[in-house]
């Protein structure tokens, strides 16, 4: 028994891995090909997400529930980056607008010296009221102008029209401008206010997104995205595509006339499109996936890592040794931050659209930090792991759940009042899996299926 434990514990991570593959391949083989690409891109998506996190509390014990607002401030920079600029927009109201953020900023910036350089409370607070007056009556102004323009499709100013992996950076750096400002404010306080302090500005963030229809379209939605993979419709006219498909097919299509045969020929090509453009995008996110991981591990078996590890640990100690705790707590908020950022734009990207309405908690808080503590917190790769079953059961849940409303109908009455109260209810079983998971895991192994190393020795 203790060498079978010996090798799991010695080959878990290969072990857990190849389980996920196994369970990956016979849902491709069963069902579909594409919903298995589908279920993986988004997965990988998700463990780039669960990094970010897992970075705040596994190496330094941040606990930030704030992600679905780092995640939003990355695909608004998809779509301000990526977007075409819309002209009339920029020429009617652009420059007001740009007048009426200088503005509101000069006065904040004005109203902070005045009150360090301790100015009379009465005029410091003159000063911004008169401030605040004109910056709102210009934002009021260029706000009207640039929505009255095609609201119907357009409505807001539009973006740079510059490449899309731009944006992923950009959105990096924004969430990561956005959690320094955040952790200057936040990281003082204790784990409980620091959890509600990050909840609540990621409510306004999304609160801003979906009523500022000026900056990008507010609820109505921004679609058309440019994508980094080529589209579907032009993969069905590759004529090395097509060969590839026609190889794969060859026993099938010699056994058809010639019309027959391009007419099977350019149904199998649909699919085929589809699966190549989702293994571009899988291509994509795993580079950068690992590309993190790698950054990551580097950085914590350095001794910047194990001294944010010692802090985790024990801050009393280590503020004893000299180290700065709050400055130490910054640079992990605002490098998990920025991380969450970046897979927020790849998820718009992903998607081609921008939903401001997509932001629930629900998916950006809960799953998120479920996968961390399923896979185990403080070990990216179990992150990376978590990702992959949490993800999995999120999709699969819905056909697992209409098998077994089948399994229990095939032994009721049809039309029973007990079986249709189970059947509208159906859906709810994603939450009870979602939970039982999370209890089988914590009762059976608390640090996760791949624990932190440090934490076994």
């Amino acid at each position: 028994m203790n060498s079978i434990n010996n090798i799991w514990d010695s080959y878990k991570s290969v072990i857990s891995f190849s389980l996920m593959g196994l369970i990956l391949l016979f849902v491709g083989f069963n069902q579909s090909w594409t919903l298995v690409l589908g279920i993986i891109n988004l997965s990988l998506i998700s463990a780039i997400m669960a990094l970010g996190v897992n970075i705040q509390w596994g190496y330094a014990g941040l606990f930030n529930v704030g992600i679905m607002g780092f995640a939003a401030l990355g695909g608004v920079s998809v779509v301000l980056i990526s977007q075409q600029p819309v002209a009339e927009a920029v020429d009617v109201g652009g420059l007001k607008m740009f007048f009426a953020l200088i503005t509101g900023i000069a006065t904040i910036l004005i109203g902070v010296i005045l009150n360090r350089k301790g100015v009379n409370k009465w005029i410091t607070g003159a000063v911004v009221i008169v401030g605040y007056i004109i910056a709102r009556n210009l934002f009021s102004e260029a706000s009207s102008l640039i929505e009255d323009i095609n609201p119907g499709l357009e409505g807001y100013m539009g973006g740079f029209g510059l490449p899309v992996w731009l944006s992923w950076i950009v959105g990096g750096l924004a969430a990561a401008g956005a959690a320094w400002w955040i952790g200057k404010i936040t990281l003082s306080l204790r784990s409980d206010y620091l959890a509600i302090a990050t909840l609540g500005i990621s409510e306004i963030i999304i609160y801003v997104v979906k009523n500022e229809d000026w900056f990008v379209r507010g609820v109505k939605n921004v679609a058309g995205l440019p994508r980094p993979a080529p589209y579907e419709i032009d993969m069905q006219n590759s004529e090395w595509l097509r060969g590839i498909v026609t190889w794969f097919n060859r026993a099938d299509l010699e056994l058809l006339s010639q019309s027959e045969r391009l007419t099977q020929l350019a149904e199998l090509m649909k699919p085929a499109s589809v699966v190549f453009v989702k293994l571009c995008y899988s291509s994509i996110f795993l580079a950068i996936l690992i590309a993190l991981i790698v950054l990551s591990n580097l950085a914590l078996n350095s001794p910047w890592g194990r001294k944010v590890r010692a802090i985790r640990d024990n801050e009393v100690a280590a503020s004893a040794m000299g180290k700065n705790i709050k400055r130490q707590h910054l640079q992990i908020f605002v490098l998990g931050s920025a991380i969450v950022g970046i897979a927020g734009a790849l998820l718009v990207t992903y998607d081609g659209i921008f939903i401001p309405t997509s932001y629930q908690p629900l998916r950006f808080t809960f799953l998120i930090w479920v996968m961390v503590i399923v896979g185990g917190s403080g070990n990216n790769l179990g992150s990376v792991l978590g990702a992959f079953i949490i993800w999995f059961m999120w999709i699969q849940s819905g056909p697992i759940g209409l098998w077994i409303v089948e399994m229990i109908g095939s032994n009721m009455q049809e039309g029973s009042s007990s079986l249709e109260f189970i059947e509208d209810r159906v859906h709810y079983l994603r939450l009870v899996f979602m939970g039982s998971i999370m209890l089988v895991i914590m009762r059976f192994s608390p640090g996760g299926i791949l624990p932190e190393k440090n934490k076994e020795l």
